[in-house]
Order: C-alpha cells, then structure tokens, then sequence
C-alpha cells in the first residue's frame, strides 16, 4: 500500500507540474526563455564562435523564465498550489519560501534586451552587428527568438603607450611588457577596463598613491583598414597634480585598543618603537608585538602590497577581529604620508561549550563535549593560551563490536605566540604571521569491559605559510607516552585464545619522542580553474639518533630504554595528493591517491599502534567497515572472535589507497557522487599469527576495492553526506569467504566531503 501510494504522489507531481498553465488568466502566456539564432550570409564568425557568442548572448536576457527540474516547473506548481491570502501560516511560508510566481511573456521587453545584446556585440569588436528580437507562442506558452546579424570583428593593430618624460608617463609607459593588449588579439572592451586596473596596481607599488583607474582614457582609432583598431593609452589633462606624485612614508602609528569612541588622535601619548610609533595608553599590548606586521616604513615609497601584507598579518595576530587603516597627506604640498593602523580588539577571554553527535560507518554513535577556555593575549603580547576539558563516548549498537563502547576523557592545553620563539631571527615579508605552538593534553580512553589507557601527549614547533600555496609545520619535538592502566581478564584470555598479535599491540605501553615535519601545498580555492591539486607530505621520526647512540636492537635482544622506559625507533613518512578535474560548471572528478610507509627498526619491530595506518570507513574504503581491511589478506577468525564478542581494529605500517568520485550538481543544493575506492595495508615484516600481513610483490592482488553512489547536501554552513558502498573485491585468499558479510552494501552518513 505504501509502495503504491508513492507511485501516485509522484505521478500526481509530473501531471500538476505539466499543467501549471491552466491557472493563466485569459490573454496571459506563460514566458518558456529567449533564443539567440544568428543570420550571418556573409560567414563573418565560425559556428564555434557563434555557438559561445550564442551562449554568452542567452545568459544576458531578462527576466529569467521559471525554472525547471527533470522539465517540469516544480516552484511554479508550489506556488500555485500554495498560494493563500493570508501572511502567515505553512501555506504561506511554502509559497514565499519554495514558490515562483510565473513570469509572463508580457514582462519580456523584447527591444531592450536586443538593445543590450547589440551594446554586447560592439564591446567585443563586432562594432556593425544588428539584433532584432520577435515572440512567438503556441498555445498558453511563448517564446522569445534574437536574431544576430553579426559583423566582422575587429582586432589590435597597435598599442601605444605614453611618450611623456613626467614620472607618470614614465611609470606607466614601464608597464608596457606585461600588457593586456595583444597584437592580433580581438578588440574587447572588457580587458581595456582590466588594462586600466592593471596599469593602476602597478603605479601603486610605485608610490602613486592617489592615482586611480578613471585618471587613465584609451583612446581607440577604428579608422584602420583591414578591421583593426590602434589603442592610445592616455592620462587625462584633467588629472590632479596629486595623482601625478610619488609618495613616500613618513610616520606610522599603531592603536592596538581602539574602540569607535575614541575620537581623538591621542599623538602626544604615543610611544616609539624601532620605526613606527604605539599609541596604547592602557597597555594592553607590549610594543614589540607589531614588528612582523609593521612592513612599511618611514622614508619607503609607497607600495598597496606592503600595505596590504600589513592589514592581513595584523588579523593574523589573533587579539584583533577588525583593522582599520587610514593615510593622511602631512600637507597640502607634501608628498609625504601619515600611516594610521586602528585595531579593534576581541573580548580578551572566552569561553565556549560545544556538543558534538556522529555516527561512523563502524556503526558507533558517539557525542563529544568540549569547554574551551582561550585568553587571547595572555602575557600582553598577543600570545593565545587554550585550555580545553573533553569528555566523549561511542557506543555501538550493532556488528562485530556491539556493547563494546569507548569512553574518552581528558585534556589539553596550547600555547600559540603569533612569532618564531628561536635563538635565530626569521624573517618574512609576505601576508602571514608564523606561530609558535606549545601543545600538552592527556587522555583516558576506557573500552568497556576490555581496557584502560592513559595517553599523554605534547609537542613544541612552528607553523608558517610561505605564501597563499605553501604551508610548512615543524615540530622540534613531539612526545607521546601510552601506558596500560588496566586489561579485563576477558581481554587477556581473548589474546590468549585467538593468538593475534593485533590485539597486544593495542595494549602496549608506547613512547614515541622526535621530530616531525610536514608540507602542504594546495590551490583547491581557486575555484575558476580547470584542474586544482592538493599535496600533502609528513615525516615523523621517533628515538632515532638516541637509539642510535645507545645501538638498540631489539631483535638481538639489546632494548634501549629512556628514563626507564623502553621507547619507539622508528621513520614514517606519508603523502596524499588530491587532484580536481572540473568537467563543467557544476560537475567535478575528484581524485585522491594516500601513500603512508613507516620503518620500524632498531628498538622497535612494528610501528606503535597510535601511528599505524588503518583503512575502510566514512572517509576511506566506503564499501567497508571502519578498519575492518587488511593487513594484507590476514582476516581475523569470526567464530573464534565471536565466543568473545569483538574483533579487533586491523592496523598495519604501510598503506596504499586511492579514490576516484565524480560529482555532479543534481539541482538546487543537492549533488550526486559516483565513486570507486582501492586500497590496503600491510604489515613491513611477517608476525606469528598473522599470516598474510607482509607487504610483498603481490600487493596489487591484495587491494580491496568497491563502488558506490552517494548524494551531498550542500547547506552552506556544512555539507551533509550519504553514500551507499559496495564491495567488488575483498583482499582474502581465494576460496576463503567473506568474513564480514562485504558482498553487501554498507551506508555511510558523514560531515563534509571525503577528500
């Protein structure tokens, strides 16, 4: 019965959304768009550029005609049936919030928008061309069709640039090689008004500070023979003298407390530091803190990228949320300019309560509660101090580890100096402030009825973007300490039982102390590319040149030990790069390829467990269970796991992984996903009991691999993802079955795209 009363609302929706004409008052026909068709006997444009002129001609028509889902006018059928009198209420909110009133061929004004179209058509070089526009209908729906009657396009023949000697003609005739302006190249009016912006940012970085873009004219003589056009850059006579002039930097003043209250310039309570001066009578920030933000400098000419830099980097300091800047002439006759910064503070502390519910596809269904208390300034130098508590739990309600919950308790504090804290001093000159973090944090993770750990964590280094692409994180030091506070005895008889290694590596005590490094580069926000890339590479060293020192090897039984304790030797190195491949303006193939090899060695065999990889899940292998996969074919025994109640988390030192998704904009905020996954991890040495595990020259058959489909709800603030994943290929043995019942779907519902 459901089933069917499905069957009819859709059908109800198809039949309603073709007959939403029948509420048209007589006389009335409802608007269906415009068509640009072109009438070119002479051959003046080839059909391709007459099918993007075309294109491009159709996207400037108005009005819009009502728009269309799967060919049906969906909001128009909304709002017909929504439609009500009264200014409140759900039919109310439906029809103003889901609703489109029709648009009428009769608000179509025909003559203008042909007007529009020819003014089009002479801006990129097509100066004789005519438009002429028509309706036309059939039954209650109408139509309007452009005709193009285009002319030969004109291009550049030359490109003049001025002769003066003044030092404006000379600056701007010094822009000259990196013209917008192509010999050859189609006349458009367009990149004129891009040339004028052009030269303009370039007179800025040469001190030219009143100048702007409307003090320049392109004269362009179309007299030419052949169809070409000779353009003469000019600076108009009516240009004042201030435009003409080269400025420089005088003095410079910095108010770190600023509030829109204060309204007087206060210059006699101001403070000098090296070369700008601080005008703080409350002291709420020490003088020094401004050194890396301050680029200009008394004396420099004028340049809008210094200053730029410097408003970037002042946000960057982290107590201010607003920046305000001002220049002042020192006189009318000057060229000499007053810098003014005005800083307007955050609230100096705060404290935020977030609640957070998830879900994974290991079927856990968790709740994290974070209290975070930040002083924004703690020490007056715009240092930020971060004191956060945590508390969270996973509970599974089904699989292989239902009862089995984690409950997470602890945390952490940071410390973040928006500086290098170094004997040496580095220096920067770009728009990004580098900072010093100081982390520290501990953890209790409890498994219920399995075991207790107590992890402490801390590190210390740097962080800093060598520009909007590149950014590098350097930890001098980072230092992870896991021990064992307790193991049920149903724990411990599990590995006892099951003689998998996986399951007492889970418990071991760690220390992993060293440093570790990591380069990112992306340029995934320039969204108007065609192809956009993101790298991402680490590398994290642990007890290396003290195991070397103290010839640890515990394979010959030689196990070094740090303040009593044995620790971790180790290199891992790991890489992930996201290539973007945009098919269309609402369609992109998105790829991602996950490279991760760690080397244990000398006092270690196996990496520790906190710095495995895993693989499977939400983000990973969509056909899969959470770390369900590998290592290699290895597959722990079900029925043997089962008398216990729970399968371990397969964890391995080296993995391979690599997603392929295309997505497509269904409508609205709705897009489509269809993906296939790859991938596996291994073990880098064979182990007792876990036959199979070791990376080896087969490791190609070894990939598990799936399929699937997924929609993506883009709700601006976040995207809310479903995908339904199933298996093709498993990594086990051949002839072994199916230990996790993988021949079936698995739904994943998550926060945000996978990569």
């Amino acid at each position: 019965m459901t089933k069917h009363l499905g069957y009819i609302l859709i059908l109800s929706l198809v039949l309603g959304s073709c007959s939403t004409t029948k509420h048209l008052a007589p006389g009335q026909k409802l608007y269906d768009g415009g068509k640009v068709t072109f009438a070119d006997t002479a051959g003046n444009v080839t059909p391709k550029d007459a099918k993007a002129i075309g294109a491009e001609l159709k996207g400037l028509l108005r009005p819009k005609p009502n728009s269309k889902i799967l060919g049906m006018r969906v909001k128009l059928w909304i709002y017909y049936k929504t439609k009500t009198n009264k200014k409140k209420g759900l039919r109310h909110w439906l029809n103003t919030k889901f609703g489109q009133p029709p648009v009428l061929i009769s608000e179509v004004d025909v003559d203008k928008n042909s007007q529009i179209l020819q003014n089009r058509l002479q801006n990129e070089g097509y100066f004789q061309s005519q438009v002429s526009g028509d309706t036309t209908s059939k039954g209650k729906i109408a139509r309007a069709i452009y005709t193009v009657e285009p002319s030969v396009n004109y291009t550049i023949r030359h490109v003049v640039f001025p002769t003066g000697k003044e030092a404006l003609d000379t600056a701007i005739a010094g822009t000259a090689k990196q013209t917008l302006f192509v010999t050859g190249n189609d006349y458009n009016l367009d990149v004129i008004k891009s040339e004028r912006i052009r030269i303009d940012a370039r007179l800025k970085e040469e001190g030219f500070y009143h100048f702007a873009p409307e003090n320049l004219i392109m004269r362009v003589d179309s007299t030419v023979k052949g169809h070409m056009v000779d353009i003469y850059i000019k600076v108009k006579d009516e240009t004042p003298d201030a435009a003409r002039r080269i400025y420089k930097i005088n003095n410079i003043y910095v108010y770190p407390h600023y509030t829109l209250k204060d309204t007087s310039a206060k210059l006699d309570s101001a403070v000098k530091y090296r070369w700008y001066y601080v005008i703080d009578p409350k002291n709420t920030v020490r003088p020094f803190v401004f050194k890396n933000s301050v680029l200009l400098q008394p004396g420099q000419v004028y340049n809008r990228a210094d200053h730029n830099k410097s408003l970037s980097r002042f946000i960057n300091l982290g107590p201010f949320k607003f920046v305000k800047n001002r220049f002042e002439d020192v006189s009318t006759d000057s060229s000499k300019l007053n810098v003014f910064y005005f800083l307007t503070q955050y609230p100096k502390k705060s404290l935020q309560l977030d609640v957070l519910e998830r879900t994974t596809s290991a079927n856990y269904a968790g709740t994290q509660v974070n209290l975070s208390w930040k002083n924004r300034n703690a020490f007056k130098g715009a240092e930020a101090l971060t004191i956060t508590l945590f508390g969270s739990r996973d509970l599974q309600f089904s699989g292989q580890n239902g009862g089995y919950n984690v409950y997470q308790l602890g945390s952490q504090g940071t410390l973040s100096w928006p500086r290098f804290i170094s004997p040496w001093d580095f220096k920067s000159d770009n728009a990004f402030i580098p900072h010093t973090n100081l982390t520290v944090g501990y953890t209790l993770v409890n498994r219920s009825k399995l075991y207790t750990l107590n992890s402490y964590n801390g590190s210390f280094g740097y962080e800093w973007k060598e520009n909007i692409h590149v950014t590098h994180n350097l930890n001098l030091i980072n230092v992870i300490r896991v021990d064992t506070a307790h193991v049920s005895q149903q724990y411990k008889d599990s590995i006892l039982h099951t003689r998998n290694p996986t399951l007492a590596h889970v418990i071991d005590n760690q220390f992993v102390f060293g440093p570790s490094y990591g380069y990112t580069y992306t340029n995934t926000t320039e969204t108007y590319k065609t192809n956009t890339y993101y790298y991402n590479g680490k590398v994290t060293l642990s007890g290396n040149v003290y195991g070397l020192l103290t010839g640890a090897d515990t394979l010959r039984g030689h196990v070094s030990k740090l303040f009593g304790v044995p620790f971790n030797q180790f290199v891992k190195l790991e890489n992930e790069f996201h290539y973007y491949h945009k098919t269309g303006p609402n369609s992109t193939i998105a790829s991602r390829l996950i490279v991760g090899v760690g080397l244990p060695y000398g006092n270690s065999t196996i990496l520790p467990y906190s710095q495995q990889f895993f693989i499977g899940g939400t983000n990973s292998l969509r056909g899969f269970r959470a770390r369900s996969i590998g290592p290699g074919t290895f597959t722990p025994s079900v029925d043997v796991a089962n008398a216990k109640g729970f399968l371990p988390d397969e964890s391995g030192d080296i993995k391979i992984e690599g997603n392929i998704e295309y997505r497509p904009k269904l409508f609205s905020i709705v897009y489509g996903a269809l993906f296939v996954d790859a991938g596996n991890i291994w073990d880098l040495r064979p182990h007792a009991g876990l036959p199979g595990a070791a990376f080896g020259k087969g490791f190609l058959n070894q990939m598990a691999v799936d399929w699937g489909v997924g929609l993506r709800f883009d709700l601006t603030v976040l995207v809310l993802r479903t995908d339904i994943g199933f298996p093709i290929r498993a990594p086990y043995p051949p002839g072994q079955p199916y230990k996790f019942k993988t021949q079936n779907p698995v739904f994943n519902l998550a926060i945000g795209y996978p990569f």
